[in-house]
C-alpha cells in the first residue's frame, strides 16, 4: 500500500531524484526522462477517458494501470539484482503485451482496411487517442535510447511499441469504426 501524506520533500531541490532502488540521479537523466514521458502519456490517456464510455473506457483504465507498472519498471534499474531483492520490483510481463495485441486484433476485425493515411482528428475521443499515440511513441523512443546504454526490460519496450499501435487503431474505432476517419489528401494545398 502506498501512503502519500507529504507531497513535497525538498530532496529534489538540487536537481536530483531517487530511483526505485534508492539511488539518486539527475532529474534530466535518460531513465527519468523515459519514465517521466510514460507519466505524460498516462496523463493524455486521462484526457481521452473524458470522452470514452463502455469498453473503450475500461480498456483505457487497464492501460493506465499498466502505465504505472511500466513507470515502476523503468524507475528501477539493475534488473540483474531482481532475484536478490528483499522486495522484487514490479516488471512488465509478456501477458501485458499479449493483451494489447489481442485487443488490437479485435478492434481491427471491425475496421475496413486503410487506403490512405489519416489525419489525427474526427471525434474528440479519436483526436485525444492520437495524442496518446504520439506521446507513447515518444516514450518508446526515449526508452529505446535508454536501453542502448542501460539494462531495460524487453517487455517494457515491446509494450510501448504495441501501445502506440493500440492507440492508432482505437482512434479509428472512435471515428465510427473508421467511417469518420479524416483522410490525408497529398498535395492538397499546393
Amino acid at each position: 500500500m502506498v501512503v502519500l501524506n507529504k507531497i513535497y520533500t525538498r530532496t529534489g531541490d538540487r536537481g536530483e531524484t531517487a530511483l526505485g532502488n534508492g539511488s539518486r540521479v539527475a532529474k534530466h537523466s535518460m531513465r527519468v526522462t523515459a519514465y517521466g514521458t510514460v507519466d505524460e502519456a498516462n496523463a493524455t490517456i486521462g484526457l481521452a477517458r473524458l470522452h470514452a464510455t463502455g469498453e473503450m473506457d475500461a480498456a483505457l483504465e487497464r492501460i493506465q494501470n499498466d502505465m504505472f507498472d511500466l513507470g515502476a519498471d523503468l524507475c528501477t534499474p539493475d534488473m540483474h539484482k531482481d532475484a536478490d531483492a528483499a522486495y522484487p520490483p514490479l516488471r512488465m510481463i509478456e501477458s501485458q503485451v499479449d493483451r494489447l495485441e489481442a485487443e488490437i486484433d479485435a478492434m481491427i476485425a471491425v475496421l475496413e482496411p486503410l487506403r490512405s493515411f489519416i489525419l489525427p482528428g474526427g471525434t474528440a475521443l479519436s483526436a485525444h487517442l492520437h495524442l496518446c499515440r504520439t506521446v507513447s511513441r515518444r516514450a518508446e523512443r526515449l526508452t529505446v535510447e535508454l536501453a542502448s546504454v542501460e539494462d531495460v526490460n524487453e517487455h517494457a519496450v515491446k509494450f510501448l511499441n504495441r501501445l502506440s499501435d493500440w492507440f492508432f487503431v482505437a482512434g479509428r474505432v472512435a471515428n465510427d469504426d473508421g467511417k469518420a476517419d479524416v483522410l490525408w489528401t497529398p498535395g492538397a494545398n499546393r
